[in-house]
């Protein structure tokens, strides 16, 4: 491992697999629940979960929202998205979707991909998975995005859209429609590619 990282704690970005087989089943390490009115983002540096900014709007999140370690959202990723000038430069984010209540972050967990949200954020591609909780009661059976109810969609869609905007400012943020597995798992795809060429770490 790099030595620039902790050497002792693995980075949760740098220091960890993407996951048992990606791009299907994926690690996912949550920095935020849905109870969480604040929004918490790992610190690149040490590792460790800091706080970013108290949630602007009453909106919480519909999701475990985190981020698959060892991916970069950068050129690779960038050009799957129309109208993308570049990736944000960040892990690809993940949403995990599970029946009962896992209620605190910095956990790991294994995800399996069943599509995945468009985000354009600024004109960075800002790609969100969705996944399934793996062995999860509930959503277990969901092998696509449209195996879930259409009301999930759209809140994860609404959540995306709004969660950085007040209502007398403009958003420069675009979400589209959601797309499925086979391009979701491309997204994953490119993302390990980015963070391999920029940041090491085969």
């Amino acid at each position: 491992m790099d030595d620039r990282f902790h050497r002792f704690r693995p980075h949760p970005w740098h220091g960890l697999e993407p996951g048992p087989e990606p791009p299907t089943r994926l690690t996912a390490w949550i920095e935020i629940t849905p109870f969480d009115s604040v929004k918490y983002e790992i610190d690149k540096q040490s590792g460790y979960l800091r706080v970013d900014r108290p949630q602007r709007t009453s909106a919480l999140p519909p999701a475990l929202y985190g981020f698959v370690p060892r991916t970069l959202c950068d050129a690779r990723v960038s050009a799957l998205m129309p109208d993308a000038i570049r990736g944000d430069g960040d892990p690809l984010d993940i949403c995990v979707l599970s029946e009962r209540a896992i209620a605190r972050a910095e956990v790991l967990l294994t995800a399996r991909v069943i599509g995945g949200i468009p985000m354009l954020d600024g004109g960075e591609a800002d790609d969100k998975i969705v996944s399934v909780l793996e062995g999860d009661a509930v959503w277990s059976h969901a092998r696509e995005i449209g195996d879930l109810p259409e009301i999930w969609i759209e809140r994860l869609r609404h959540y995306f859209a709004s969660y950085k905007s007040l209502p007398d400012e403009e958003s420069d943020v675009r979400v589209g429609p959601a797309y499925g597995r086979a391009h979701a798992e491309r997204v994953v795809e490119a993302s390990i590619a980015d963070y391999q060429q920029e940041l090491g770490g085969g």
